[in-house]
């Protein structure tokens, strides 16, 4: 009997089975990733530290000599592949649609402008320096939305190439390197440019890429600059979707110089919106909040889990060699993102005043 039909006839469990080694192996990671952050963050005295999700791909990386068997593979092409899908579709609880609409149109524009000219210039750089035009999609889709859940997301719908899960390695520790330095700096730019509170919340939430890194620099301004900050990062990240569909769209239309492919079917982003309308229609009803409110952290704990154990993955199965192997274009390219989007939204806020 072949291992098929032995699988087969086992029924779910023995579908499962050959799933556990790299499914385990990744949880393992992950769980040290989450136990060593407080760690760290202890170790520089409480100011900055080091995302669970960014200790979470270095320690995968550091064992991919292990984790670089038959025996894991199977599990670890699905906390990357299904896993990660579904994690980040449960972020739509974090959006309420009514705070989007309260930013007003001017605001709007200025945040979908800057998107979208982010995404252009990731492009443009790639085909100038040289590089992939998916590691293209991936620094601008990541740099524009929502940094390292953005550039995961991205990845799922750009078609395979050489050294892609590499691309996608150092986009999100590039991200998450670029998303503190910002956190740091961004409130001093706008003390220097003389931002009022709401003009100061809105550079944030429009410029820096994580969300816990606006959190961290509104709250190091203000708690009002931090409301208006979430929001603003909270609208850029209800955006996911069409940035999603749009780039796996025009890859696959382009060509790209990649492997012909269709764009997957993105159920899991469709899901993102549902849970959006949901978890906004849900916020306007107070009598289920003593039911839904705990549901509702559960689920977005589950999904920061979700994130954690599929990055660790990712990190198992990306060589440090070939991360090393990508030169000073790469760090061009996400740099070139990150300043076009600053610069578009700060030049904004001035001219609008």
């Amino acid at each position: 009997m072949t291992d098929i039909a032995a699988s087969r006839q086992a029924g779910p469990m023995g579908s499962l089975r050959p799933l556990l080694p790299g499914i385990l192996l990744s949880a393992v990671v992950a769980v040290a990733s989450a136990q060593l952050e407080p760690v760290l963050k202890a170790a520089t005295g409480g100011r900055v530290g080091i995302p669970a999700i960014v200790i979470a791909l270095v320690i995968g990386m550091a064992l991919h000599p292990l984790a670089n068997n038959e025996r894991f593979a199977p599990g670890m092409t699905f906390c990357v592949k299904k896993l990660l899908r579904w994690a980040i579709a449960l972020l739509g609880l974090r959006i309420a649609l009514g705070d989007i609409v309260a930013l007003g149109f001017s605001t709007a524009l200025l945040v979908v402008g800057s998107m979208v000219v982010t995404v252009v210039v990731g492009f443009a750089l790639a085909h100038r320096l040289g590089r992939e035009a998916g590691m293209g999609a991936l620094a601008g889709v990541a740099t524009a939305v929502c940094g390292a859940s953005a550039a995961l997301a991205t990845a799922t719908v750009v078609p395979d190439y050489r050294n892609k899960a590499a691309d996608v390695a150092f986009t999100v520790i590039a991200m998450n390197v670029f998303a503190t330095a910002a956190m740091l700096a961004y409130p001093l730019i706008c003390v220097w440019l003389g931002f009022s509170p709401q003009q100061t919340g809105i550079m944030l939430g429009g410029t820096i890429h994580d969300v816990a890194q606006v959190v961290g620099a509104g709250q190091s301004v203000s708690d009002d600059v931090a409301n208006a900050a979430v929001i603003v990062k909270l609208f850029r990240v209800f955006l996911l979707l069409p940035a999603v569909l749009i780039v796996g769209w025009w890859l696959v239309r382009d060509g790209a110089g990649l492997a012909k492919a269709k764009v997957p079917v993105p159920v899991f982003a469709i899901v993102f919106l549902a849970l959006c309308v949901l978890n906004s229609l849900l916020a306007l009803a107070p009598s289920v909040q003593p039911l839904y409110a705990p549901l509702r952290d559960g689920l977005l704990e589950a999904s920061r889990w979700g994130l954690l154990i599929a990055i660790a993955a990712l990190g198992l199965g990306t060589s440090m060699g070939a991360m090393a192997r990508l030169g000073w274009r790469h760090l061009a390219l996400v740099t070139g993102t990150s300043l076009t989007i600053l610069v578009i939204v700060t030049g904004g806020l001035v001219l609008i005043g």
